[in-house]
C-alpha cells in the first residue's frame, strides 16, 4: 500500500526537488459557456494527475451562492474523487463548522472515511464561506457572530462524536455518528484547523492540531499567523511538533505573457465578487478587454502580486522563495482559471519543474 495510506497521515512526502510535500486545492471553478458538470470532470482529471505525480493531497473548499465556483458540497464532491482515485489524501479545505451541525459532519466524514480508509483529511473553517444573507439562509438564524464564537466548543463536540467519547451522563452519551466507532475498530480523519487570521492558528496550536493558513486570499497575515500557531503549540496525542501548510495560488504555463493573461481571469472574477456582482469566471478575452477603473486596478495589481505565476522555472522558483520566508512544512497550490485544461496543464508543468515522477504507484 502506497505510503499516501500506510504512513503519517499528517506530514506528507516531499517528492522530486521540491522543498517539501506539495499538494492541490480545488474550488472546482466554473468558467464562463462551461457548465458545473465541466467542472466537476475536471476535478476528477485534476486528482487523478495529482495522484499520479506525486501531489500529496487533493482538498475542495466550501463556498455558497457564488455562480463561480461549484464546491457547495464537499462530502458529496469527495466521495466522488474517492471513487476516481486510489491512493491520494482527499478532504476538505474547509468544511465550514458554523454552517453544519457538528453531528452531521461526523456522519458525512465517517462515511468518507469508510470509503476511502486511511485517506480522509477533515480541515474545518469558522468562517460561512459566503456573503451574510446566505450565511443567514444557511444556518437559518440572523444571528452570525454566534457560530464563530463558538467555534471552540463545536469543535470539542464534533470530535467528541468522531470518537464516540461522550462521558456517562452527557446528553449525547448515547447518540453516535455513524459509521464510526460504536460499529467496530475504524481510522477516523484527522482533524486540520484552516484559517485566514490569528484566531484558529493560536487554537489549533492550543490544541496540538495541524494547522492550513489561506495565504491565497490573506498573504499580509501569514507570517504573523504562522508564528502565533507555533508560539501556541503544545504537544498532543495527534502531533509532537507543529505541521503547517498553506494555501498557494500558482499557475504556470509555457511563457510568462500566456501565464499572466490566465491569471488575469480569476483577479477580475474575484474583483466583480468582492464587489457585489459575483459571476462565471471570465473567459482570458474578456478579463483583456476589461476597462479597470484606477481604484479597480489597484486592487487587481495587488491581487495579482499574491499569486505565483509564470513560465515553470519562475514559479517553482516563487514556491521556493515563498516556503522559505514563511518556513511552511507543505505548499498546497490552487490554479485559479477559466479553463480546465489550463489547470491541468499547470499542475502538470509545475510536477515537472521539481522533477515529481511521472506515476506513483504502490509500494
Amino acid at each position: 500500500m502506497d505510503d499516501a495510506i500506510q504512513g503519517d497521515p499528517i506530514r506528507g512526502t516531499a517528492r522530486g526537488t521540491a522543498p517539501v510535500p506539495l499538494s492541490v486545492l480545488d474550488l472546482v471553478t466554473v468558467g464562463e459557456g462551461r457548465t458545473a458538470s465541466d467542472a466537476l470532470r475536471t476535478s476528477v482529471q485534476i486528482a487523478r494527475l495529482a495522484e499520479s505525480r506525486g501531489y500529496g493531497r487533493h482538498w475542495v473548499a466550501e463556498h455558497h451562492s457564488m455562480p463561480g465556483v461549484a464546491s457547495s458540497s464537499p462530502a458529496v464532491i469527495l466521495a466522488h474523487l474517492a471513487a476516481h482515485t486510489e491512493r491520494i489524501r482527499l478532504g476538505s479545505g474547509g468544511v465550514m463548522l458554523p454552517n453544519h451541525a457538528p453531528l452531521v459532519i461526523a456522519e458525512q466524514f465517517g462515511t468518507l472515511e469508510a470509503l476511502a480508509p486511511g485517506r480522509v483529511d477533515l480541515g474545518l473553517g469558522r468562517a460561512p464561506g459566503t456573503d451574510g444573507a446566505t450565511a443567514a439562509a444557511l444556518r437559518r438564524t440572523e444571528r452570525l457572530g454566534e457560530g464563530a464564537d463558538d467555534f471552540p466548543q463545536q469543535l470539542a463536540e464534533l470530535t467528541r462524536f468522531l470518537d464516540d467519547d461522550f462521558p456517562d451522563g452527557h446528553p449525547y452519551s448515547r447518540i453516535h455518528a455513524v459509521p464510526g466507532p460504536v460499529q467496530g475498530p475504524s481510522g477516523r480523519p484527522p482533524i486540520w484547523l484552516l484559517g485566514s487570521s490569528g484566531f484558529s492558528a493560536r487554537l489549533a496550536g492550543v490544541l496540538g492540531l495541524p494547522f492550513a493558513f489561506a495565504h491565497h486570499f490573506s498573504a499580509q497575515n501569514t507570517i504573523p499567523a504562522l508564528d502565533l500557531y507555533r508560539e501556541s503549540f503544545r504537544p498532543s496525542g495527534v502531533l509532537d511538533a507543529p505541521y503547517a501548510l498553506i494555501g498557494v495560488a500558482a499557475l504556470a504555463a509555457d511563457d510568462e505573457k500566456e501565464a499572466r493573461r490566465q491569471v488575469l481571469t480569476g483577479a477580475l472574477s474575484m474583483l466583480r465578487l468582492r464587489t457585489g456582482r459575483p459571476g462565471l469566471v471570465p473567459t482570458p478575452e474578456e478579463a483583456e478587454a476589461y476597462r479597470f477603473s484606477p481604484m479597480e486596478q489597484e486592487f487587481v495589481d495587488s491581487w495579482l502580486s499574491n499569486i505565483v505565476h509564470g513560465t515553470p522555472d519562475a514559479v517553482r522558483t516563487g514556491l521556493d522563495d515563498l516556503q522559505k520566508r514563511t518556513g511552511a512544512d507543505e505548499l498546497m497550490l490552487t490554479a485559479n482559471a477559466h479553463g480546465g485544461d489550463v489547470r491541468l496543464r499547470s499542475y502538470e508543468l509545475i510536477a515537472d519543474a521539481y522533477e515529481l515522477p511521472t506515476s506513483v504507484v504502490p509500494s
